[in-house]
């Protein structure tokens, strides 16, 4: 008996086949990549946050930090033609079309309780009227691909999440000055511990990249009964990720070479003796030059000297017209401040590395011709120099810097 030929199915063959009752399971769909699985699961979000707020997602510094992120992946799927094909039939509010800036109606029967709950009706999440709407249960899982863990999926979504940063303009100049630092030994990396503590302004090694907690929002208690929190991390290639702090444990954890950044050790500024009995150790002084130097005469209001003594500031500052120390003239003492158990130059140089970026460059002539270039005088106001002394007094300095651009303490 001849062997029959396989073809393939025609239209012909399935109007038979129905005509007589036989049912044809539809051929499988393919599988799809984990990255269309992304970009899917992106442009879901993108979804809900129209249904919810009516709108779409607009960038911008007043906006919420997950709009910003929403709009600038909005802006990337509609520039992406690859994406658009993939999304296209599943955007039924025409979302991918560049030209709607159109607002969306809500629905005027849903009172802001029941437009959550239909929001969380959407995400698969299942909320009654007995239950808190704030609750996720009941929470329906995505599907896995083939062939991938639950583990390598999550993996593969938290690294999805980072977006390009937009403002990293601002966040530059850190790590460029954490690399310094790191150059000169000011800062060590040291083994990251195991679900070791995580604060706002740490710096990590991660994945080879160099990453700063710019952000933590409040903390809240998962439904396993453990405290959590939102993180705005940044990374030095430019972008940034929104993740749990529990995620970003698990990150370090699981990167076999991550490590920790130190904090700028000063080393001990105050004693352990009790300040009340502490007697005077010194004073902080801050001075401004009567020179005639065009440069210093222009700017005088916000060029000063900051310097410590142990002792009188009126007799350290006696001969500041021969001295190229204080820029060969004489000098108004603006102010002092007096000094208990703390180590004076320790503090001298804590002050001096703080603004260090506002250092005044001059070179003058001692009294043998030779140029000399002052180190402690700064072109900072005197109300920000108050300042870093106060954060210094409660111990919050390592927590700011100094922007000689808008000549003022900013949050690392």
């Amino acid at each position: 008996m001849p062997k029959s030929t396989a073809k393939s199915t025609t239209d012909e063959d399935l109007e038979l086949l129905a005509e007589l009752g036989v049912e044809i399971a539809p051929e499988p769909s393919q599988p799809r990549s984990p990255r269309e699985e992304r970009i899917i699961a992106g442009f879901e979000d993108i979804e809900r946050f129209v249904e919810v707020h009516g709108r779409l997602p607009q960038p911008g510094a007043d906006r919420d930090i997950f709009e910003r992120l929403y709009a600038v992946r909005l802006q990337r799927l509609r520039n992406s033609e690859d994406c658009r094909t993939l999304l296209e039939p599943l955007d039924s509010r025409g979302l991918l079309n560049p030209d709607n800036d159109a607002t969306f109606p809500l629905d005027d029967d849903l009172d802001d309780g029941h437009r959550d709950a239909a929001l969380l009706a959407s995400l698969g999440v299942d909320a009654t009227d007995d239950d808190d709407v704030t609750k996720l249960t009941h929470v329906r899982s995505r599907s896995v691909a083939p062939g991938k863990s639950r583990q390598e999926i999550k993996a593969a979504e938290e690294i999805a999440q980072r977006t390009p940063c937009e403002d990293f303009e601002e966040f530059q100049p850190l790590f460029e000055g954490v690399q310094q630092q790191l150059t000169t030994g000011e800062r060590q990396t040291v083994k990251y511990q195991d679900n070791a503590e995580v604060q706002l302004g740490d710096w990590f090694i991660l994945d080879g990249h160099k990453v700063l907690v710019a952000q933590m929002g409040e903390m809240f208690t998962s439904d396993y009964g453990r405290t959590d929190c939102r993180l705005r991390v940044i990374y030095d290639n430019g972008t940034e990720s929104n993740l749990l702090l529990r995620s970003l444990q698990r990150a370090l954890n699981k990167d076999k070479t991550s490590r920790r950044i130190s904090k700028i050790d000063f080393g001990p500024l105050f004693s352990q003796t009790n300040l009340s009995d502490s007697p005077v150790t010194g004073s902080i002084y801050v001075l401004r030059s009567d020179s005639d130097h065009p440069f210093i005469a222009k700017n005088r209001s916000i060029i000063h000297k900051i310097g410590v003594t142990t002792g009188d500031v009126k007799t350290r500052v006696a001969n500041a017209q021969k001295d190229p120390t204080y820029l060969l003239a004489d000098v108004e003492i603006v102010c002092t401040f007096k000094l208990e158990a703390i180590n004076p130059q320790r503090l001298e140089a804590l002050l001096h590395k703080f603004f260090a970026a506002a250092r005044l460059e001059v070179n003058l002539p001692d009294r043998f011709e030779i140029p000399v270039q002052p180190r402690e005088w700064f072109l900072v106001p005197l109300e920000v120099i108050e300042q870093a002394i106060e954060k210094v007094q409660d111990g919050t300095l390592t927590q700011f810097q100094y922007d000689p651009e808008t000549a003022s303490l900013r949050p690392v």
